[in-house]
C-alpha cells in the first residue's frame, strides 16, 4: 500500500484543530510534560513517544508544525491520516457509520441511490432527535429550537471511510465544561442524547421486524422508535442489490460510555422484509384513523375485477399535502365519483373527496364512508 501523501495531511490538517488534537491526547494516556501557554505543548506516551502540539495559529510556520504532529501521530499508532481524523474527532464527537453491503463497481455508489440515502439518513436524524427532545412528540408539526439547532449545527457528514461504501455521520458533543474545584453535577449533551435514542432506535425496529412482539408499539418512546426513523431505515435499504446495512457508532471517549443494546446493527434482508409491518404498526398508533378532507391531483386511476362478480373495483391515488407533507393516497370510488376523477384528472384540476384516513397495508388510505365534492369541478365543466 502506498504511503499517505503530503496532500493527505494538508487536508487532515485543515479538518482539525490543535484543540481536537489536545483533547484527544488528554484521553488517550498521553501526559503533558510542558507547554508555552497558547504557543506549544509537549506530550509524551509513557516512553514510547514525545511530539510537540503547536497552538499559535498566527504563526507564520503554524501550519506546517501542525501537519508534522499530525504525520507524527499517524507514526505512532500506524494510522493512515482518515483512520486518525476518525479517532481525534472521536473524542469530541460521536461517530456513526452507515455501511451499505452490495455488489458495486470500484467500490462507488450510484448517485441517485446516494442522494436518496443522504436524504433518509437526515430523515433519521431528525427522528431521533426529536423523540430524544420530546418521547411523547407526535413527529408532526414544528419541532423545539433544540432540535432545529441540533440538525443546523452539530451534525455533519464526515469523510467516506474504506470498506465497501461507507457514510461517516459526526455528531459533535461541543465543548467540555471548564474545570473548577466545586462538584459538578453531570449532564448528559443533548447531542449525546440523540445517539442513544439513534442506536437504542435502530436495535428495536431490526429486533420488531425479525421477531414481531405487539407490546412494543406501547413502548415505542422508551425504545426510541418512530415511524419516521423506521421509514428512513426503509429508505436506506430499498436497493435491490443491498445485501446487509451495517450501523455502527464510535463512542467520543470524553463521555461515559451509553448503554445502549448495541453499538453495531447489522441488517440483513431477512430484517429489511419486516420493517413494513414494524412501521406500519407505529403509524397506526401515532397517527389513528381520523377524517380529513383531501385536496390534490388524481396521479393515476385503475380498474380491477372484483373476485365473484361482474363488478369493478374503481381506485385513484391521490397526490395531496397533509399535514405538512406530501403523500399519496389510495381512494375507492365508483359509479359517477370515479367520472368526476377521470374528468379531473384529464382537466388536471384539484380533486376534493373526504374520509376516514389511515394507513393500512403499506400506504395511505381513504376508507368509507368516501364523499367526493365535485362542485369545482361542475363549474368548470360549464
Amino acid at each position: 500500500m502506498s504511503s499517505p501523501s503530503l496532500d493527505e495531511y494538508r487536508e487532515l490538517a485543515d479538518s482539525l484543530n490543535p484543540l481536537a488534537v489536545q483533547q484527544y491526547l488528554a484521553a488517550n494516556d498521553w501526559q503533558l510534560e510542558t507547554q508555552v501557554p497558547e504557543v506549544r505543548q509537549i506530550w509524551r506516551l509513557n516512553d514510547e513517544a514525545r511530539i510537540m502540539l503547536p497552538l499559535a495559529t498566527d504563526f507564520v510556520d503554524f501550519a506546517q508544525r501542525f501537519r508534522d504532529t499530525l504525520h507524527s501521530l499517524a507514526i505512532v499508532y500506524d494510522w493512515d491520516p482518515a483512520h486518525l481524523a476518525e479517532k481525534i474527532t472521536a473524542t469530541r464527537a460521536d461517530l456513526f457509520f452507515v455501511r451499505f453491503d452490495q455488489m458495486m463497481i470500484d467500490g462507488t455508489l450510484p448517485f441517485k441511490q446516494a442522494e436518496k440515502s443522504l436524504d433518509a439518513l437526515f430523515k433519521m436524524l431528525k427522528a431521533a432527535a426529536t423523540s430524544a427532545d420530546d418521547p411523547s412528540h407526535s413527529h408532526r408539526g414544528r419541532r423545539s429550537s433544540t432540535v432545529t439547532d441540533f440538525l443546523d449545527e452539530d451534525v455533519r457528514l464526515g469523510h467516506t471511510k474504506r470498506g465497501s461504501f461507507v457514510f461517516t455521520v459526526v455528531t459533535r458533543l461541543g465543548d467540555p465544561l471548564p474545570e473548577s474545584d466545586a462538584p459538578v453535577i453531570r449532564v448528559t449533551p443533548f447531542q449525546r442524547r440523540v445517539m442513544e435514542t439513534l442506536a437504542t432506535g435502530l436495535y428495536a425496529a431490526k429486533d420488531l421486524s425479525l421477531n414481531w412482539d405487539p407490546r412494543a408499539v406501547e413502548r415505542a418512546a422508551e425504545l426510541g422508535l418512530s415511524a419516521n426513523l423506521v421509514e428512513s431505515l426503509q429508505d436506506l435499504t430499498e436497493s435491490d442489490s443491498l445485501r446487509e446495512l451495517d450501523l455502527s457508532f464510535d463512542w467520543a471517549a470524553s463521555e461515559p460510555r451509553p448503554e445502549v443494546p448495541a453499538s453495531r446493527i447489522v441488517v440483513n434482508r431477512d430484517a429489511m422484509l419486516g420493517l413494513p409491518r414494524v412501521r406500519e404498526r407505529l403509524v397506526r398508533r401515532e397517527e389513528p384513523p381520523h377524517t380529513e378532507t383531501i385536496v390534490g391531483q388524481v396521479r393515476s386511476l385503475t380498474r380491477e375485477d372484483s373476485s365473484g362478480d361482474d363488478q369493478e373495483e374503481t381506485t385513484i391515488v391521490l397526490s395531496a399535502e397533509v399535514r405538512g407533507r406530501t403523500r399519496k393516497i389510495h381512494v375507492p370510488l365508483s359509479g359517477e365519483d370515479y367520472d368526476w376523477a377521470i374528468f379531473a384528472h384529464r382537466s388536471r384540476l384539484p380533486f376534493t373527496v373526504t374520509g376516514n384516513l389511515a394507513f393500512e397495508r403499506g400506504a395511505w388510505r381513504l376508507t368509507g364512508p368516501v364523499t367526493v365534492d365535485s362542485s369545482f369541478l361542475q363549474h368548470q365543466r360549464r
